[in-house]
C-alpha cells in the first residue's frame, strides 16, 4: 500500500473524531505556546538589559570612591573622597579613552516661572552627553569655557521641564533658582526614561561640574567620574590603566586597598545576561514539560484508538494489509496530531508574546529558532510516544482481533 495512501487512511480517521482529535493536541497546543512565550520573554529580558545597558553610555566605565579605614574604623564604599578633578584630566591623557566627565551631584529644591521641584543636581563637563548617549532636546549644552568660568548655566531634564514649566511655556532663556542661585537654562536634554533600577533619569538638572564646586557645595572632590573607552574592544586595558594610574597619583603602595573603585559596565551586563539566560532556561524546560505531558496524553488516546479499532485491523490484516502498514496508520496519526498542536501552539504563543510586549511595554521577540524547535520538538513527541500504541496495533493477532467485542 502507498505512503499516500496510509496517509489520506489517517487524516481520515482523525477527521472522523474531530472533538476527541482536538482536545487530544491541546496538550501539545499549551506546551508549545508555553515554550514561545517563555522564550520570548526570555529574549526580551537580554533585549531590555542590553538596551538599558548601553543607555548609560557608550564603551563607559564608572570610578567611584572607595573606603578607608580609619583607626579599625571602615567606612565602606564611598567612604573616600579622594577623586578630584585633576584625577579627570590625567585619566583624559590616557591612549585609549575618548572622553572624561567628572560627576558632583546634590539634592537640592530648584525655583522657576513661579514652581519649585525637588530634583537631582549634577555637575558635569561638556563631553557627559556624548559618553551617555544622551541628546540634546533643545539649545545647548554646558561648553568648554562654561567649565572654566563656573557659568551660571544649566540644562534641564524632561520631568522637571514639566513640573518647572507645566503650561508648556519655552524654558530655554529662564532662571531656575538652586539653592538661591540663578542659573540660566540653555538647553534640554530629550527624555530618557527609567534606568534599569526604576531610577527616573528625565528628573535632574545639569550645570558645570566646576559650578557645583564653587558656588553650591564648596567641595574639592567629587561623587564619581565617567570615563569612555574610544572602542569595546578597549574597555578592559582602560579599566586596568585608570586603576593603575589612580593608585601611582593616591600614592597606594602594594598590598594597600585602593581608596576608589573602577567599575565596567560590560561586567554588568554580562551578569545580567547571564542571569536572564538561566531564567529563560528555567522557564523553557517548565514549558517542555507540558509538551511531554501532552505527549503523554497523545499516547493515551491512540491506545484507546487501538483498542475501539481492534475489529477494523484484523479486518484489514485478514485481507491482505501488511503489518507496516497498520504500523505507518498509526504513527501517521500521532505525527499528525502533535505537528498541528505544535503548529497551533505557535500561532497562540506568538500572540501571546505580543499581548505580553503590549500589556507590560516588554520586548518580547520571537525568535525563529523558538519556533523551529517548538515544531520539531512536538513533532518527535508524535513519533516518541505514538510509536508504542502503533507498534502494538500492526502486532495484533488477526483471528483474535475479529473476535474482539
Amino acid at each position: 500500500m502507498k505512503r499516500s495512501i496510509i496517509a489520506r487512511m489517517a487524516i481520515v480517521a482523525l477527521l472522523r473524531n474531530r472533538s476527541r482529535s482536538l482536545l487530544t493536541m491541546l496538550g501539545v497546543v499549551i506546551g508549545v505556546a508555553a515554550v514561545i512565550i517563555t522564550v520570548a520573554i526570555g529574549t526580551g529580558a537580554r533585549t531590555s538589559v542590553s538596551n538599558q545597558i548601553n543607555a548609560l553610555g557608550s564603551n563607559m566605565i564608572i570610578v567611584l570612591p572607595g573606603s578607608l579605614n580609619q583607626g579599625g574604623v571602615r567606612t565602606g564604599s564611598g567612604g573616600a573622597s579622594t577623586l578630584t578633578p585633576a584625577d579627570g584630566m590625567a585619566i583624559a591623557k590616557l591612549p585609549h579613552v575618548s572622553a572624561v566627565s567628572p560627576t558632583v551631584t546634590l539634592r537640592a529644591q530648584v525655583v522657576a516661572n513661579g514652581n519649585n521641584w525637588q530634583t537631582t543636581v549634577t555637575g558635569v563637563a561638556p563631553s557627559y552627553t556624548y559618553i551617555r548617549s544622551w541628546p540634546l532636546a533643545s539649545g545647548t549644552f554646558i561648553s568648554q569655557a562654561d567649565t572654566d568660568s563656573s557659568a551660571k548655566v544649566c540644562v534641564l531634564g524632561q520631568t522637571v521641564i514639566s513640573n518647572l514649566f507645566p503650561s508648556g511655556a519655552n524654558p530655554l532663556g529662564q532662571t531656575v533658582l538652586i539653592k538661591n542661585v540663578p542659573y540660566v537654562v540653555i538647553g534640554t536634554l530629550t527624555a530618557k526614561g527609567q534606568s534599569g533600577v526604576g531610577q527616573d533619569q528625565d528628573d535632574t538638572i545639569v550645570i558645570p561640574y566646576s559650578s557645583m564646586l564653587e558656588r553650591l557645595t564648596g567641595q574639592t572632590t567629587l561623587a564619581s567620574m565617567d570615563v569612555s573607552a574610544d572602542s569595546s574592544d578597549s574597555v578592559d586595558t582602560v579599566q586596568t590603566e585608570v586603576t593603575q594610574l589612580l593608585e601611582q597619583r593616591h600614592r597606594i603602595v602594594d598590598g594597600q586597598p585602593d581608596d576608589f573603585m573602577v567599575r565596567n559596565l560590560q561586567d554588568i551586563a554580562n551578569a545580567a545576561a547571564s542571569t536572564a539566560a538561566i531564567l529563560q532556561l528555567l522557564l523553557a524546560g517548565v514549558a517542555t514539560v507540558s509538551l511531554v505531558v501532552g505527549g503523554i496524553g497523545i499516547m493515551n488516546i491512540m491506545l484507546v484508538s487501538v483498542t475501539e479499532r481492534t475489529r477494523e485491523i484484523g479486518l484489514r490484516l485478514a485481507v491482505g494489509a501488511r503489518r507496516s502498514a497498520i504500523l505507518w496508520q498509526f504513527l501517521i496519526e500521532a505525527v499528525a496530531l502533535s505537528t498541528a498542536g505544535g503548529a497551533i501552539g505557535v500561532v497562540f504563543g506568538t500572540l501571546g508574546a505580543v499581548a505580553v510586549s503590549l500589556g507590560a511595554k516588554w520586548p518580547a521577540a520571537v525568535p525563529l529558532s523558538a519556533v523551529v524547535f517548538s515544531v520539531g520538538f512536538s513533532a518527535l513527541v508524535g513519533v516518541f510516544f505514538g510509536y508504542y500504541p502503533a507498534a502494538k496495533a500492526s502486532r495484533l493477532d488477526p483471528i483474535v482481533a475479529l473476535r474482539f467485542e
